[in-house]
């Protein structure tokens, strides 16, 4: 049995995971495409920009986050004072820095998924009149399909373990940002704490798994879907 700490806890981590998937996903998706498709003069600088975060230590991240969306932050400042938005030490905060860390890991899985994709299939849906939102509905999303779960999947499963970006730009709060490896590194710290950190660690190892085995299952029918005659 899980005490309500670490109950708010799980759950705070599951929508601030959730969030960041959701929003950043359909970014992830056109950074994906723009790299795999797209021809233009400084495209090797926007792709080491989207995996910059990939290499950065976290704690980086989550500072230059909190130097550009913090209150006095241009971006922050502009939130707070025009829309009273204020996203540093929320569990908005939290959900934009795992946003921005597990971001990378989307556009590689995408990219990867998307380069695979038949590019006769397209040729040949446009002789026969298919417009360019049709291709992308009927024949490219599905094929790339896999690998968006996959992203999505790994990008949740990030986002759930990301600690660093979050203690900097959201802090540690209990019941705002306080996310399952902030509670863990909270326990660790307590006397007595020991068996409150290893049931959350055994918590985030079972999600995290089961997260990856529910991606498999459904990437295999989606492929076995897409190959059907």
């Amino acid at each position: 049995m899980l005490s309500d700490a670490e109950a708010q806890a799980l759950w705070l981590s599951l929508i601030v995971a959730t969030r960041s998937v959701t929003f950043s996903l359909p970014l992830a998706v056109l950074a994906a495409w723009v790299l795999a498709r797209g021809r233009f003069p400084g495209k090797t600088l926007f792709d080491g920009f989207v995996h910059l975060p990939l290499v950065l230590p976290p704690v980086v991240v989550g500072y230059l986050l909190l130097l550009g969306f913090g209150t006095r932050g241009p971006i922050g400042h502009f939130l707070y004072e025009n829309f009273g938005v204020r996203l540093a030490f929320t569990s908005a905060g939290a959900s934009l820095a795992t946003a921005v860390m597990s971001f990378p890991l989307m556009v590689r899985a995408i990219r990867l998924a998307l380069e695979a994709v038949d590019r006769g299939l397209e040729d040949a849906a446009r002789t026969l009149g298919a417009g360019a939102l049709d291709r992308f509905a009927s024949i490219t999303l599905p094929l790339m399909l896999p690998g968006v779960l996959a992203g999505a999947v790994v990008a949740f499963a990030a986002s759930l373990g990301e600690f660093g970006a979050v203690i900097t730009f959201a802090s540690n709060i209990p019941g705002e940002t306080q996310t399952l490896p902030l509670a863990i590194y909270q326990a660790i710290q307590t006397p007595n704490g020991d068996a409150m950190a290893a049931r959350l660690a055994t918590l985030s190892i079972v999600i995290a798994f089961a997260g990856l085995l529910l991606s498999e299952v459904l990437a295999r029918r989606i492929r076995a879907t897409t190959a059907a005659p």
